[in-house]
């Protein structure tokens, strides 16, 4: 396999979801990650997903849309021959990613300072709830709980967005810093520490909204009717027109299918598109209600103006740019099951699935070999339980 991150060696001590969907990204990118779990206690979202066969076997959806292209070690990190196998891989690689609850790792003995000091060149990133320092660096959280005390959930109209974007966003930010730091390491021959905040990724992810509520000018604002939803007679319609010139382009495109709507031809700064009145969002709702939804898609698309029926996501993901992109790849033992892979291509460099999600412990043995451990050493510590 080969890719931008081909060569580099990623301990993958993480669970559940941000830290996993980082590390994935940094596998389909080609680096050879190496995820660490407890034989006794691992990953659980390996036990999450629709198929109770898969989950029995440690195999659930939740797990694989984030576990390929990995190799697991089942190791017992609360016995010292598990800490010392840890620190003999962390001495040869180049990258720790991690989401256990601040100050966990060092009092296992393996926090950064140690491992640091054991490899100058180790980048390690803590994924945490809150970040690792302030008043709430201990408090442990989930995506839910961070949408909450972030005011995504109060953004929402008090209802949870049905999808764990915090965790999946922060993945990405972990994945981003810890690129950053591989070009700050060829520079400065150093490796770092990263703490990534969910808390602070959500306050990201509504960046005009959170710097609007720090304000000192308040204004009071109705729904802009260019970027909003409309019942049709069949379908929901969500409209994109954002931009001034957007909606004059409408109100062209209405006076031609023969429902003229002046108030929108007159729009030319934001301040006109903050006073279009209520009259005129009531009738552009009875517009939208003469057709079905597909039409208005075929009408405002052929006049440059974003637009789509808002479909279900099992729609969603048979669509045919999905498709032509090679956004959804088989896993790679079982084609019945289609895994994300990333979300950007690059020149040259496809991303591919090469490794399934593995099971528990499967490439254990494997990954002691490739410490240079002797098949003697390595039939101890499967005999005493260190490794499964």
């Amino acid at each position: 396999m080969t890719g931008a991150l081909n060569g580099i060696v990623v301990l993958d001590m993480t669970h559940v979801l941000a830290g996993p969907f980082c590390t994935y990204q940094l596998g389909l990118l080609g680096a050879d990650v190496i995820k660490v779990e407890d034989p006794s206690n691992p990953d659980c979202a390996r036990g999450r997903g629709p198929d109770d066969a898969l989950n029995a076997a440690g195999l659930g959806l939740n797990y694989q849309v984030q576990g390929a292209n990995k190799r697991s070690l089942a190791l017992n990190l609360r016995s010292t021959k598990g800490i010392d196998v840890l620190k003999s891989l962390a001495e040869e690689a180049d990258i720790v990613v991690e989401n256990f609850t601040t100050g966990a790792l060092a009092s296992l003995g393996i926090g950064y300072e140690v491992l640091a000091a054991i490899n100058p060149r180790l980048i390690h990133c803590s994924i945490t709830g809150y970040g690792d320092t302030g008043p709430q660096a201990a408090h442990g959280a989930y995506d839910n709980v961070i949408q909450a005390t972030s005011g995504t959930i109060g953004q929402c109209g008090g209802v949870k967005p049905g999808v764990s974007f915090v965790d999946y966003s922060t993945g990405y930010a972990a994945a981003f810093a810890v690129t950053a730091a591989l070009t700050q390491r060829e520079r400065t021959g150093q490796g770092t520490h990263i703490s990534v905040s969910m808390l602070e990724v959500a306050m990201q992810m509504m960046a005009p909204e959170a710097a609007a509520a720090q304000s000192p000018v308040t204004a009071k604002r109705g729904k802009e009717p260019g970027i909003a939803s409309y019942d049709t007679q069949n379908g929901q319609l969500m409209l994109g027109a954002f931009h001034p010139a957007q909606y004059r382009k409408l109100a062209k495109l209405l006076q031609r299918l023969g429902h003229p709507l002046p108030a929108l031809a007159d729009i030319y700064d934001w301040r006109d598109v903050w006073a279009i009145s209520a009259e005129t969002k009531s009738v552009l709702r009875d517009i939208f209600m003469t057709t079905d939804a597909e039409t208005w898609v075929t009408h405002l698309r052929a006049a440059d103006l974003p637009a789509e029926r808002v479909k279900t996501l099992a729609e969603a993901v048979d669509l045919p740019q999905l498709t032509a992109r090679g956004f959804f790849q088989p896993n790679p033992d079982d084609d019945r099951t289609a895994l994300p892979t990333t979300a950007f291509h690059m020149t040259g460099q496809g991303t591919k699935l090469h490794q399934a999600p593995p099971t528990l412990g499967q490439h254990s043995h494997a990954v002691l070999t490739g410490m240079g451990l002797d098949a003697h050493q390595i039939d101890q510590l499967f005999d005493a339980g260190i490794v499964t």
